[in-house]
C-alpha cells in the first residue's frame, strides 16, 4: 500500500495540483457577469408587470397563438368579401354581356363603380370606426354587404346591376378599414408586420376561388324562371359570392372589441379582462395567471385625445370624434398622409386597372385563338387588335357568347396562384429587407414587368408577365398599409387607412374608366402608361419614414 501510495503519474506534481483550483478565475467571472446579467433581467421583468403596462407590453405578455389563428381564419371570408366586391364583375363580363347588352365602355363603368362607391364612403367609414370602435362595424358592415350582393344577383339589367355595385363599395369600404387596424391591434411589433401579408395571402386566395367558382358555374347554360326575374349562370355566380360576407358579419360577433381602441378611450378593465382571454386561449393556462394586473390610461398621456371620455355615450362620441381627426391634417402627421396616399393612389390605379381587365384580355386572347388559324406564337398585340377595331362590340351579328372559356379560367388562377406564393415569400423577407426598401423593389420590378408586357411575343409570356405584375402590385398594396398602420395612433389608424384606400380607390377607378380608351388607342399606352405609375411609386417610397419594429402609438 505504501509502495502503491507513493507512486506518481510522469509530469505531474501532486502538491501542485493540491494548490490548482477547480474553477478558473477568468471562468469564476464570465460567470458572476452572467449570473448578475440573469438578475437584472428577473428584476426588469418584475418591475415592468408590478407596474401599469402598455399596450405593446400587455399585447405581448397574452402571446401568440390559437386566438391569433381563429382571427385569420374568420379573417379568410372577410378578405373574400372585399375581393369579391371588387373582382366578380371581371368574370361576370363575358357570360353577361349578350344579356346586359354590354359595351367596352359599360364594362369600365362596372369596374369603376364599386370604387366610386368605397370614395363615397370612406371619410364617414374611418371617422365611425375610430369613435365607435371596430366589432361593431365589422359585423354591421359585412351584413349589409351580403344583402347587397343578394340584391345585385337579381339584376335584370345594366342600371340596376350598377346601383347595386356602387352601394356594395359604399358599404364595404368600412369593414375593410376596420379588419386592417383590428387585426394590427391583436399583435405585437414582431409580428404586425406580417400581418398585412395574411391578409393580402387570403385576398390571393379569394382570387383563386372567383376563377374556380366562374370555371365551373358560368359556362352552364340556364334561363331559370323565378316570377319576374330570369336567374343565369351569372346570376347565380354573384349569389353565391353573398355567402362570404354573410358568414363574416355572423362571425365577429362572437370576436371581441380591440383592446387597444378600449385603451385609447380609458376602458382599460374592459380591455384587460379581453388580453386575459386571448392570454387563456393562446396559453392555455388560467385567465389568474396573467402577469398584467393594471393597463396604462392612455388617455392621459397622449396629448392628441386628452379630451376621449371613457363611458362616454355615442353622440359624446361622434362629438368627440371631429376633434380627433383634426390631427390628421397638420403636422407632424400631414407630411405622412400625402405621401402614403400619393403612393395608394399610383399603386391600386396600376394594380386594380390591370388586375381587373386581366379576364377581359385572357378573353380577348380566347376567343383570337378560338376564331384564328393563328399558334400560340402570336404577339399580345396582334391578338389585342380587336378593341381598336371594335369588331367584338360593334359587330351586326347577333350576340353571341364564347363560353369555350376554360383557358380564361385557368388563366386566372395562374396569376392568384402566383399571388399565393409571393406573399408567402414576402411574409418572410419583409422583416429582413424593411418595408420602405420593399416598396421601392416591388415599384421597380413590377413597373418593368409591366412595361415589358407590351413587347409579348406569346401567351404564356403574357400570362408569366401578368402574374409577376399582380403579385408585386398587390403586395406592395398590403405593405403601405402596415406603414400606415405603425405611424398613425390609434384615434387615427382606421381614418388614415379609409383615406389612403379612398385615394387607392380613387387611383383604381380612373384607371378603370380611361383604360377602355387606352385600350382603344392602341396597345403600347396601356402597359407604358401602368408600368410608369408603378415606378412612380417606387420614387415616393424614398420619402416613407422608416417604422420597422415600432411600437403601436
Amino acid at each position: 500500500m505504501e509502495k502503491h501510495s507513493n507512486m506518481t503519474l510522469k509530469g505531474r506534481d501532486p502538491e501542485k495540483d493540491n494548490q490548482r483550483p477547480l474553477i478558473a478565475e477568468s471562468d469564476i467571472e464570465i460567470l458572476n457577469e452572467a449570473l448578475q446579467d440573469i438578475g437584472k433581467k428577473c428584476l426588469l421583468e418584475k418591475e415592468i408587470y408590478t407596474k401599469p403596462a402598455d399596450f405593446e407590453t400587455a399585447i405581448s405578455a397574452s402571446g401568440y397563438g390559437k386566438f391569433n389563428w381563429i382571427l385569420y381564419i374568420i379573417s379568410v371570408t372577410a378578405g373574400w368579401s372585399s375581393i369579391f366586391e371588387t373582382t366578380t364583375m371581371s368574370y361576370v363580363f363575358p357570360a353577361a354581356e349578350c344579356d346586359l347588352d354590354l359595351s367596352l365602355t359599360h364594362k369600365g363603368w362596372l369596374n369603376a363603380i364599386t370604387y366610386a362607391g368605397m370614395i363615397s364612403s370612406a371619410f364617414i367609414w374611418g371617422y365611425l370606426c375610430d369613435t365607435l370602435g371596430r366589432k361593431k362595424l365589422l359585423v354591421v358592415g359585412y351584413l349589409l354587404d351580403g344583402l347587397f350582393v343578394i340584391i345585385s344577383a337579381f339584376s335584370q339589367n345594366f342600371y340596376v346591376l350598377i346601383t347595386t355595385k356602387f352601394l356594395g363599395g359604399l358599404i364595404i369600404n368600412g369593414p375593410f378599414a376596420a379588419l386592417t387596424s383590428y387585426l394590427s391591434e391583436f399583435h405585437r411589433a414582431k409580428h404586425r408586420a406580417r400581418v398585412q401579408m395574411v391578409v393580402g395571402f387570403i385576398f390571393s386566395l379569394g382570387n383563386l376561388l372567383l376563377p374556380i367558382l366562374a370555371l365551373f358555374i358560368l359556362p352552364i347554360q340556364m334561363d331559370f324562371q323565378l316570377g319576374e326575374w330570369v336567374l343565369h349562370s351569372w346570376n347565380v355566380y354573384l349569389l353565391i359570392c353573398a355567402i362570404p360576407p354573410l358568414i363574416s358579419g355572423f362571425a365577429f360577433t362572437f370576436l371581441p372589441e380591440s383592446p387597444k381602441f378600449l385603451m385609447t378611450v380609458g376602458r382599460n378593465e374592459k380591455a384587460l379582462r379581453i388580453f386575459k382571454r386571448v392570454y387563456r386561449i393562446n396559453s392555455g393556462k388560467p385567465e389568474e395567471t396573467y402577469p398584467i394586473k393594471e393597463l396604462i390610461q392612455e388617455r392621459k398621456n397622449n396629448d392628441d385625445i386628452s379630451y376621449v371620455t371613457a363611458d362616454r355615450s355615442k353622440i359624446q362620441a361622434l362629438k368627440e370624434g371631429w376633434k380627433q381627426i383634426l390631427p390628421l391634417f397638420f403636422p407632424p402627421h400631414l407630411f405622412k398622409l400625402i405621401i402614403v396616399c400619393s403612393i395608394q393612389f399610383s399603386q391600386m390605379m396600376g394594380l386594380n386597372t390591370l388586375r381587373l381587365w386581366l379576364p377581359q384580355i385572357y378573353q380577348a386572347i380566347n376567343d383570337y385563338q378560338y376564331y384564328s388559324t393563328s399558334n400560340n406564337s402570336t404577339s399580345l398585340c396582334d391578338m389585342l387588335k380587336v378593341f381598336q377595331t371594335h369588331n367584338e362590340f360593334n359587330s351586326t351579328k347577333p350576340c353571341e357568347v364564347n363560353v369555350q372559356n376554360t383557358q380564361v379560367y385557368t388563366n386566372s388562377m395562374i396569376v392568384a396562384g402566383v399571388s399565393i406564393v409571393g406573399y408567402i415569400a414576402a411574409g418572410g423577407l419583409i422583416n429582413i429587407v424593411g418595408k420602405k426598401k420593399l416598396l421601392n423593389i416591388l415599384g421597380l420590378i413590377s413597373g418593368t414587368v409591366a412595361i415589358t408586357m407590351y413587347y409579348s411575343t406569346n401567351v404564356v409570356t403574357t400570362i408569366a408577365m401578368s402574374s409577376v405584375f399582380v403579385a408585386l402590385g398587390s403586395i406592395g398594396m398590403h405593405v403601405i398599409l402596415t406603414v400606415v398602420v405603425d405611424l398613425f395612433p390609434t384615434t387615427l389608424r382606421t381614418m388614415t387607412v379609409s383615406f389612403t384606400m379612398m385615394f387607392g380607390r380613387i387611383g383604381a377607378g380612373s384607371g378603370n374608366l380611361i383604360f377602355p380608351y387606352l385600350l382603344q388607342s392602341g396597345c403600347a399606352p396601356p402597359f407604358l402608361t401602368i408600368g410608369t405609375v408603378m415606378m412612380g411609386c417606387a420614387a415616393l417610397a424614398c420619402f416613407v419614414p422608416n417604422t420597422d419594429m415600432k411600437a403601436l402609438e
